[in-house]
């Protein structure tokens, strides 16, 4: 049997949200309980509406999966649950984690150390050459970029990282099998080879509106913090900022020309406290990017080896602290 059968038949029963699946296998201890449990036990869960309760136990039959397990299993998709130990970290702190995540490519540890940018499909030319340097020069200093690959900002930060040899992750609004915006279908499968695109909806789940304030709660949930680069005042980057915000992470914004309407959100976040950016320093003297900082002391360890046993006393004194000649 398929290991993740029960999972995508539970997460796509009507009237049984993300939320309510995870606390019925909370409960139950698996999908397959919640599947197997009777109408009388279903009910005694407190909360659980007699809808829900219904499509547990009459709907089941009905959701055809077979098609979505063998397009899983074409594509190479990871279908990633939240009780997996492949689950992000960083998303498992938020307050409405999702159930199941679908991922093309692949998670790696160094995502822990991710920020998030985000901005305005409508971007200015400023907008998206700022984008992309601070994702290219965020990536050279190891940092994972997750952005939701749509147009304008999120594209070019997607690119920088790419640009720089880095690692992206994109969050769609849609299934993982469908490329939007369609332009980006080469973008796209540059993501899924050297990083990974990422989403909660089934696959064939077409791009709808209620998607993307949902998709970024998980932009934000993957990321140490959230950069706004261009957003006017009813951007949906500054919902993943406010997102940001209650799942305690750092916002920060790219101040812009305050006679432009795209600037107006960003300007106004940075009025609310949202950190200034201009270069990609004054991100990371905000953010402890953990596993970054091990990766540099295996470099320094690693280069450390090398050296000769009279180099190596040296090299030792000196990394704690700085000392004079006559003291080495």
């Amino acid at each position: 049997m398929n290991s993740h059968r029960e999972w995508i038949l539970l997460s796509k029963l009507p009237y049984v949200g993300p939320r309510t699946c995870r606390q019925l296998v909370e409960h139950f201890g698996s999908p397959e309980k919640v599947l197997s449990a009777s109408p009388q036990v279903l009910s005694r869960i407190p909360g659980l509406k007699g809808k829900a309760v219904s499509s547990i136990t009459h709907q089941t039959e009905k959701i055809e999966i077979d098609k979505d397990l063998k397009r899983i299993e074409e594509l190479g998709i990871e279908v990633i649950n939240f009780k997996d130990p492949r689950y992000p970290v960083n998303l498992k702190t938020i307050f409405d984690p999702p159930f199941l995540l679908y991922v093309s490519g692949r998670l790696e540890k160094q995502d822990l150390d991710a920020l998030a940018i985000v901005g305005t499909r409508r971007a200015t030319v400023y907008g998206k050459l700022t984008a992309r340097r601070l994702a290219r020069d965020l990536a050279r200093e190891g940092v994972t970029v997750v952005s939701g690959m749509a147009r304008g900002i999120d594209t070019e930060a997607h690119r920088g990282a790419l640009e720089a040899g880095g690692r992206t992750m994109a969050v769609l609004g849609c299934g993982v099998d469908i490329v939007y915006p369609p332009e980006n279908r080469g973008l796209m499968e540059e993501i899924i080879k050297k990083g990974a695109v990422i989403s909660e909806f089934s696959l064939g789940e077409e791009p709808e509106a209620p998607h993307f304030p949902q998709r970024n709660r998980i932009i934000s949930g993957l990321s140490k913090g959230v950069l706004v680069v261009e957003a006017p005042l009813k951007s949906g980057a500054l919902i993943t900022a406010n997102f940001a915000l209650d799942q305690g992470r750092d916002v920060f914004a790219v101040p812009g020309n305050i006679n432009n309407p795209n600037s107006h959100g960003t300007n106004g976040l940075i009025k609310e406290g949202a950190k200034l950016v201009e270069s990609v320093e004054d991100v990371l003297e905000e953010l402890n990017f953990s596993e970054l900082a091990q990766l540099k002391k295996e470099k320094i360890k690693d280069k450390n080896l090398s050296l000769f046993p009279e180099e190596k006393e040296i090299f030792n004194l000196l990394k704690e602290e700085p000392s004079h000649i006559d003291l080495l």
